[in-house]
């Protein structure tokens, strides 16, 4: 591990010599950050492919005997966590150790979490989960940020395209992984299945390390290191919260009150008041001039919908996921397969449909028939809730024990793919043009946090009682994203002025 630089060393240290090492055109380091992201993906979805059926599974076949509603909650927090701690983890790689070393460490603390998911204990279990989401929150906010740093030149006309190959990697490794790490969970062991997890996070550092010489010297740059008044301001707050919420905790355990709800609760909370008082801290900042405001009211609009989108859209590895576990039939041609196989839909598709899309805005756009931003969205969110709409179709089906066709799910992930080809890539383009100039770098890590807030609202249901076998589970949530699409479209006109030009 190359020793973290301040970025006046690095402005200063020379340039190396020798002509720069490629692999098909490509800076070299691309292919280990595609390895050590493929192979983080596959940890990441193999693990979530079996996190749900795990927590519901009877003690008789080793699991831990949850309801679904717990279950669901739990899973729904675990993903608003992640992306939670994605802000802080782009905040240490800028202040404290730079995107290598942030890289490193939180590579290493996901694999020893899934790790820790492999021992057949309670205690160890919750912690590998807690040490999954602290992990990736390092790693995603800034292995990204690395394969940019590859590039000396911003209009360096290789950057699109290596992009393109690094997110290839995120769906070969999320297609690859429920189909084994799924198959090795639900028939052979569960905590095996969480070990070849870990062992696939250990494959990934094991590429990152191998190709620590390629990487660009800029993922060593600490861009605005912490002065030491500032570094001791931060411990001492940071032990004070962590010290507040340990009498707290240990308050409500002496009293003999403590449950897992009592955990996750106050957390589920935080992942929604958090996101949303930083938005709004963001759009009344009073420095903004009136663009740059009009356009953040703007933003509202999109941090909303795309909230309401992934609340719907993750729930494919838990309420869908029961929905594939309990009342469909596993079988195709005659052959069974495990409920774990359908998270491997999501990925296929989008490896399969988001060249087409690609194309397909460029030739719009060149007849200049290209539709919006807003309408985009509108797009997105009707079709999310299209896709609730034929889950409670298929629920209707699967009553008094009956299991429906394997092809229900299969159209429920395509539609919700399509909606996510219209809405997740736009609204990350978008994120950037009406990011004002104060918070350009900060924009980015706010997008994710209407994941955040979409995966909280779902837990907090949970740990209020809704039942996912109510028939108004899929119902009202399809309703209510079909009305936000209308909402938007037939408000887009109005959010269009705000945006002030921008498409």
């Amino acid at each position: 591990m190359a020793s973290t630089l301040t970025k006046g060393e690095y402005e200063h240290r020379p340039s190396a010599a020798g002509p720069e090492k490629t692999f098909m055109g490509q800076p070299r380091g691309l292919v280990n950050l595609f390895m050590t992201e493929m192979w983080e993906r596959y940890s990441f979805y193999g693990m979530r492919a079996l996190l749900v059926l795990y927590l519901v599974a009877p003690a008789s076949q080793g699991g831990l005997a949850m309801n679904a509603a717990m279950a669901t909650a739990i899973y729904s927090l675990y993903n608003a966590m992640v992306y939670l701690l994605a802000l802080p983890g782009g905040w240490f790689a800028d202040r404290a150790w730079g995107a290598r070393k942030t890289v490193a460490i939180g590579g290493t603390v996901i694999m020893i979490g899934h790790f820790l998911l492999a021992v057949p204990a309670r205690v160890s279990f919750f912690v590998g989960l807690v040490c999954i989401a602290v992990g990736s929150g390092l790693l995603k906010a800034n292995i990204s940020t690395m394969v940019g740093h590859l590039y000396e030149d911003k209009d360096d006309p290789r950057r699109d395209g290596g992009f393109t190959i690094f997110y290839m990697g995120i769906n070969l490794g999320a297609f690859i992984a429920p189909l084994t790490i799924g198959t090795i969970g639900q028939s052979v062991s569960w905590h095996l299945g969480f070990a070849m997890a870990g062992v696939g996070m250990a494959l990934g550092l094991a590429f990152f390390a191998l190709g620590s010489r390629h990487m660009s010297e800029r993922s060593d740059v600490v861009p605005t290191p912490l002065s030491r008044a500032e570094r001791t301001a931060v411990v001492r707050k940071s032990l004070t919260w962590l010290a507040v919420a340990a009498v707290a905790y240990g308050c409500v355990g002496l009293s003999g009150h403590f449950t897992l709800s009592w955990a996750m609760l106050p957390l589920t909370v935080l992942c929604i008041v958090l996101p949303s008082w930083y938005l709004l801290r963001m759009k009344r900042d009073k420095s903004l001039g009136t663009a740059d405001r009009a356009r953040m009211s703007a933003y509202v609009w999109f941090f909303a919908a795309a909230a309401l989108f992934w609340g719907i859209y993750d729930q494919t590895g838990s309420t869908l996921n029961l929905f594939a576990q309990d009342s469909t039939s596993r079988t195709f041609f005659g052959i069974g397969f495990p409920a774990s196989w359908f998270q491997a839909c999501n990925p296929l598709y989008i490896m399969a449909l988001a060249p087409v899309f690609a194309w397909g805005w460029v030739a719009l756009s060149r007849r200049a028939k290209e539709p919006g931003t807003p309408a985009k969205f509108a797009v997105g969110l009707v079709l999310i809730g299209l896709s609730f709409a034929v889950m409670m179709v298929a629920q209707g089906i699967a009553v008094d024990g009956a299991k429906v066709s394997p092809m229900w799910l299969a159209m429920v992930y395509l539609i919700q793919t399509v909606g996510e080809l219209t809405l997740s890539p736009v609204g990350l383009s978008l994120t950037t043009k009406l990011a004002p100039e104060k918070y350009s770098s900060q924009m980015m890590g706010v997008w994710f946090l209407a994941v955040t807030v979409g995966d909280s609202v779902v837990a907090l249901l949970q740990q209020f009682g809704v039942s996912t076998d109510a028939p108004s589970w899929f119902a009202s949530q399809g309703a209510l994203a079909l009305l936000g699409g209308i909402a938007i479209f037939v408000y887009r006109n109005k959010v269009k002025v705000l945006m002030g030009g921008v498409r």
